[in-house]
């Protein structure tokens, strides 16, 4: 059986913490945080990039890239919630996007 994304992300989080051992674990909680607006950042640049706004580098990037930068935003925002120490990130989650998801399309329906 195929493991799930957040078994890999708990994986993958295991793995980050055991290379940043040598870092107070406050410290890694907050690098982990901060990796996520890098990767967003590197999201953000793939769009310039695939719109060919920036007229010094052109069409740069493609919508594929732009996918996958944003696949890296979602890989890294899920490793952090496992790096916060969330016992359950996948049901912290799940209960947030409810939450979240309720308040959003009610206000479709006023």
């Amino acid at each position: 059986m195929e493991k799930n994304a957040w078994a890999v992300t708990g994986e993958l989080a295991a793995f980050f913490d055991e290379a940043a051992a040598h870092l107070p674990a406050d410290q890694r909680r907050v690098l982990q945080v901060l990796k996520i607006g890098e990767e967003f950042g590197e999201a953000a640049q793939a769009v310039i990039g695939a719109t060919g706004t920036n007229p010094r580098k052109g069409l740069s990037h493609s919508w594929r890239d732009v996918e996958a930068e944003v696949c890296d935003v979602l890989v890294t925002a899920m490793v952090a919630l496992h790096r916060l120490g969330v016992a359950d990130p996948a049901a912290v989650f799940t209960a947030h996007l409810a939450k979240t998801a309720a308040r959003t399309l009610a206000a479709r329906e006023a």
